[in-house]
């Protein structure tokens, strides 16, 4: 690690916890939102924009931090970009949770909830690793983890379209569904921006 002479602002690392902690909660929302009825769906959509406003604040919050703190734990680029993509994770997927109830979807079709489960395992991953930038250690399983499950959701993803295209003959139907899931996907690329962006931290900080 780099010597410093100079002291940091070491509340960023528990900034980023938080807003990867929102993201857990907002990809498990999701997961229940899959089999529920409408009705349910309504309430679990009230709890994702609470969850989100909740993540905007964390994001805000940094941001404040940001225009205010002379010497930064990192690149100060950096943290924006990290602070920016954690949001953009929440962001995603608020708005298929969004669509789901907007749309008045019934049953998805069953391949949406493997989208589903690999944005809950990169939540749970993003989580575990924001408390790691304060060492810089042991991140490297991450991103990699992280890179593999974004390739998991592009095939996933791509599975998916062609099922409902061969399945599904309602246009209207199937154009809604189809925003959907590509709001799920949205989500999946976020979260690999988030993975990209620790690693450039971590070999800037070596």
């Amino acid at each position: 690690m780099r010597l410093r002479l100079t002291p940091r602002d070491t509340s960023y690392f528990d900034l980023f916890a938080a807003s990867a902690a929102h993201l857990v909660t907002g990809a498990n929302l999701l997961a229940e939102m899959l089999g529920a009825d409408r009705a349910t769906r309504k309430e679990l959509n009230k709890r994702m924009a609470a969850t989100e406003h909740a993540a905007d604040d964390a994001t805000h919050t940094i941001m404040r931090r940001l225009n205010q703190t002379f010497v930064t734990p990192f690149d100060r680029d950096d943290i924006y970009d990290l602070a920016s993509s954690l949001d953009d994770c929440m962001d995603y997927m608020d708005e298929a949770s969004d669509l789901m109830v907007l749309y008045k979807i019934g049953e998805l079709p069953a391949r949406v909830s493997d989208q589903v489960q690999v944005l809950q395992r990169a939540a749970e991953l993003t989580a575990e690793a924001m408390p790691r930038l304060r060492s810089m250690e042991s991140l490297q399983e991450y991103w990699v983890e992280i890179n593999r499950l974004e390739n998991q959701a592009d095939k996933s993803h791509r599975k998916l379209l062609a099922e409902m295209f061969d399945e599904i003959a309602d246009p209207i139907l199937l154009m809604k569904l189809k925003e959907i899931v590509e709001k799920l996907e949205d989500a999946a690329d976020a979260f690999e921006k988030v993975a990209n962006t620790v690693e450039t931290i971590a070999l800037k900080e070596s």
